[in-house]
C-alpha cells in the first residue's frame, strides 16, 4: 500500500496491513489495571502510583485534552524528564487518536523550535523550567497551547513542601496568561471519563520520534500503533514470557522515557504485566543502586555507561544487589571488560537489546542461554534481518560480515518530510523496503546476531578495517585514562590513519603519547595502534551520552582543508 509523501508527511509503502489483529499502544496496560488495581504501577520519588490511580489520571488528563480541542492525529510534544506525567501524558495522547512527539528535556530552545516546526506541533507538556525555551519559540512555531507541570506535582503536599523548604525541587516561573494551562489544574478539573476515539492502529501515527540526520538536522521518525505494538508483543511471548512475574516484578528504570528503547522496555516488562516500575527522573549512581536495594528490583535496564559508573561507584559495598536477576543493556556498544566484570561481582549476566528509532526493537538476548558481549541477540519474529555488502547490497552468505539490514510489514519505511534521507536511509530488495541499519554485523548458525562495528566508526587503513570501539577500549583500559574517541584521518597514501582524542584524569603525571601508543601495541596488531594521540579536557557527547565521533571527523576534515590552503 502507498501514499504520496506530502499527503501525511510520510510513505505507506510496505505496511503489509492485515485486519484482526489489531492494537494500541494502551490496550494492554488498561487490562493490566483491571487485574491489579491495588498493584504499585510506579514509584517515583518514593511516592506509589497504584495502576487503578495511574489509570485514573490517565483518563483525567485525556478527558482534559479533549475538551481543550486536542483531537485524532493532533501532535502533542512531551518535553519533560522521567516522570509519571511522562507516561500519563502518552497514553492520554494516544487515547485521543493524537500522536506522541517526545523529545530529551536538555533540548534547546534552537532544538525544541525547529522540531515543533517540522512536525506542525499545536500542544506541548513541559516543566516549569523548561518554559523560559518554550515562551522563547511560542510565537515563532504552530504552538497554540503549552500545558505546564514540575517534578513534584503529583507528590502529596509535604514532600513538596519539604522539598521546596530544602530547595531540592527545581521550579521555573511561569505566568498565567492565554494559551498556557497547568498539569495540576487539568486533572483536578476533569473527570476521568474519556471520549471513545476510533483508533486505526495501521494508518494512524502513534509518535514521531526524532533522531539524527546526516544533513545537520534531526529526522522525525513517523510510527504507527501496529509498529509499536508489534515488537512489545514479541518481547513479551518469545524473550521473558516465561520467567517474568506477572503483577508481582519489580523494573528499574532510569534510561530517559523518549528514547524508544526505555520507552518499549518500560510498557512491555513493566506496564503491561502488572509490574511495578522504579522510575528515576535522573541516572545519579547512588539513588539507582538504593533503590535496586529498597525495592529489591529484579529488572534493570541501562547504557554501559551506566553499568561502567555503577561498577566504578566508591560506595558500591554499601548496597545489596541480589535480587537482580534480569540486567539489560542497549544504546551503545558493551565493552567486554564491563561485561565480564558486572558477571564477575554479581553473578548476574547482561543481556543485549538493539534496534533503531526506524527499526524499532529488532534483537534481544535469549534469557535461556548465556549472553556473549559482541552479541545483541536473535531477532524478534516481526522482524527481518539480512546482511549485505554496503555498496553492492548483495545478500552475503551466513557468517560473513556485512551491514545489517533490517524490515518488518508493521513499520512505517520513511521519515517525516524527508523524502531526501527517506532515499538515503532505507533500500529496496527483493521487493521488500529495508531501513540500513549503518551496522556492520554478522549472523551465526543459531541466528544470532554478533555486532561488529559501526559502518560509520570503521577506520579503513590500509586494506584493514579498523574498529573505533576496539581501540578506544584499549585506551581506556589504561590507569590514567578517562575518556577516549578514534577516528580515521583522511590519509592518500593508506586511506585513513588512525588518531585518538584522549582525556586524562586530573592527577594524571608524566604519561604522553609515547607511553599510550606503548600501551596499545602491546594489546593490538600493529595495524590497529593510532599514529597520533592528541589530549583534550572532554569529549563530544550527544544528548543522550553518545559519543559524537562525527564530530571530531569534522574537526580533522576542516583542518586539513584549512592547511592545504
Amino acid at each position: 500500500m502507498k501514499k504520496e509523501q506530502g499527503e501525511r508527511g510520510y510513505t505507506l509503502e510496505g505496511l503489509k496491513i492485515e485486519r484482526g489483529e489489531e492494537e494500541s499502544t494502551f490496550t494492554r496496560f488498561e487490562q493490566a489495571s483491571q487485574r491489579f488495581p491495588d498493584r504499585p504501577a510506579i514509584i517515583y520519588l518514593g511516592e506509589v502510583f497504584t495502576y487503578s490511580r495511574l489509570k485514573e489520571l490517565t483518563d483525567r488528563f485525556t478527558t482534559a485534552l479533549y475538551d481543550l480541542g486536542v483531537g485524532p492525529q493532533d501532535k502533542v510534544m512531551i518535553y519533560t524528564p522521567n516522570c509519571p506525567q511522562w507516561i500519563i501524558a502518552n497514553f492520554a495522547i494516544n487515547k485521543v487518536g493524537a500522536v506522541v512527539v517526545p523529545v530529551s528535556p536538555i533540548y534547546t530552545a534552537f532544538e525544541v523550535e525547529y522540531m515543533l516546526n517540522d512536525a506542525q506541533v499545536e500542544t506541548l507538556i513541559c516543566m516549569d523550567t523548561n518554559y523560559g525555551y518554550v515562551k522563547e519559540v511560542f510565537p515563532k512555531t504552530p504552538l497554540k497551547k503549552v500545558i505546564v507541570t514540575n517534578l513534584a506535582d503529583l507528590l502529596p503536599v509535604w514532600k513538596r513542601g519539604v522539598g521546596y523548604l530544602f530547595d531540592k525541587i527545581p521550579m521555573g516561573k511561569v505566568e498565567r496568561e492565554e494559551g498556557v494551562y497547568f498539569f495540576k489544574d487539568l486533572i483536578r478539573r476533569f473527570p476521568p471519563a474519556p471520549p471513545q476515539i476510533s483508533i486505526d492502529q495501521w494508518l494512524d501515527l502513534a509518535y514521531i520520534m526524532y533522531t539524527g540526520g546526516t544533513t545537520g538536522f534531526p529526522k522525525g521518525v513517523p510510527g504507527n500503533h501496529m509498529g509499536e505494538v508489534s515488537y512489545i508483543r514479541d518481547y513479551m511471548e518469545d524473550v521473558v514470557g516465561g520467567y517474568i512475574n506477572q503483577g508481582q516484578d519489580v523494573v528499574l528504570m532510569v534510561n530517559p522515557l523518549f528514547h524508544i528503547m526505555a520507552k518499549g522496555f518500560t510498557i512491555a516488562t513493566g506496564l503491561n504485566y502488572g509490574n511495578t516500575i522504579v522510575l528515576m527522573p535522573t541516572p545519579v549512581v547512588d539513588a539507582v543502586l538504593s533503590a535496586i536495594q529498597r525495592y529489591k528490583v529484579r529488572w534493570m535496564l541501562g547504557v554501559p555507561a551506566l553499568y561502567r559508573m555503577i561498577l566504578e561507584n566508591d560506595r558500591i559495598d554499601l548496597y545489596d544487589l541480589s535480587s537482580l536477576r534480569y540486567c539489560y543493556c542497549g544504546g551503545d556498544v558493551l565493552p567486554v571488560e564491563v561485561f565480564k566484570r558486572w558477571e564477575e561481582r554479581y553473578g548476574v549476566s547482561i543481556y543485549q537489546v538493539y534496534g533503531s528509532t526506524e527499526a524499532g526493537h529488532a534483537s534481544y538476548s535469549k534469557l535461556d542461554r548465556e549472553p556473549a558481549p559482541t552479541n545483541v541477540g536473535h531477532p524478534l519474529k516481526s522482524r527481518r534481518c539480512v546482511v549485505v555488502d554496503p555498496d553492492a547490497l548483495k545478500v552475503l552468505s551466513q557468517g560473513e560480515v556485512g551491514e545489517l539490514l533490517i524490515t518488518s510489514d508493521y513499520t512505517i519505511k520513511s521519515y517525516w518530510n524527508k523524502p531526501e534521507e527517506t532515499e538515503r536511509s532505507y533500500v529496496q530488495l527483493d521487493g521488500e523496503i529495508y531501513y540500513r541499519m549503518g551496522d556492520f554485523v554478522r549472523i551465526d548458525e543459531e541466528g544470532q546476531i554478533e555486532f561488529v562495528e559501526r559502518t560509520a566508526d570503521i577506520i579503513k587503513y590500509k586494506a584493514y578495517r579498523v574498529s573505533a570501539s576496539e581501540v578506544e577500549a584499549i585506551l581506556q583500559d589504561h590507569p590514567t585514562v578517562i575518556g577516549a574517541c578514534v577516528v580515521g584521518v583522511p590519509d592518500t597514501n593508506v586511506g585513513e590513519r588512525i588518531k585518538a582524542i584522549v582525556v586524562m584524569k586530573e592527577d594524571a603525571r608524566g604519561v604522553g603519547a609515547s607511553e599510550l601508543i606503548k600501551w596499545c601495541r602491546k594489546r593490538l596488531a600493529s595495524y590497529k595502534v593510532p599514529q597520533y594521540i592528541e589530549f583534550r579536557d572532554m569529549l563530544p557527547k550527544s544528548k543522550v551520552g553518545k559519543l559524537l565521533r562525527r564530530e571530531i571527523r569534522e574537526e580533522e576534515r576542516r583542518r586539513m582543508e584549512k592547511e592545504k590552503r
